[in-house]
């Protein structure tokens, strides 16, 4: 009896486990290739001292067919990697605008937050004087990009 309890609480169980496996399985991501894209910037001159978050934005508006956010954080030195899909894989190829922003991250939140210290200079694409173009099938590095909070 015992057997059979647990056999009819195991059913409905590996029913569900299929059930996901199988609508995972047929859910395929399509990555749209990404070229490495480095740099590293300054404010007023100097390396950040903290993260910076960095973005881009494509020139044309987001892609509706393979859309993709492609972001990183600079390190205290100010150098960074930008990634698509996994850590410094780079961007797809196009034409952006970088946006910045340079918050302070709060330990209790565990998220940024405050006001920008670059005072909201590079935080719109529509404003932001920071573009980009990534060619297919090389790397870009960017050299250093100078942001300022003035």
């Amino acid at each position: 009896m015992r057997s059979q309890m647990s056999s009819r609480l195991t059913l409905p169980g590996l029913f569900t486990v299929l059930i996901l496996i199988l609508t995972g399985c047929s859910q395929q991501e399509t990555r749209v290739p990404t070229y490495p894209v480095r740099g590293r910037v300054t404010v007023d001159g100097q390396p950040p001292g903290s993260a910076l978050q960095i973005e881009c934005h494509p020139v044309v508006g987001m892609d509706t067919r393979n859309p993709t956010v492609s972001r990183t954080e600079s390190d205290e030195a100010g150098n960074f990697k930008i990634s698509t899909y996994a850590a410094g894989d780079g961007v797809p190829a196009g034409d952006y605008v970088l946006t910045a922003t340079w918050l302070t991250f709060n330990l209790m939140s565990r998220d940024y937050t405050g006001p920008d210290k670059l005072n909201g200079r590079y935080s719109d694409p529509q404003t932001s004087s920071v573009k980009i173009t990534v060619r297919p099938g090389e790397e870009t590095d960017l050299g250093e990009i100078k942001l300022t909070t003035k």
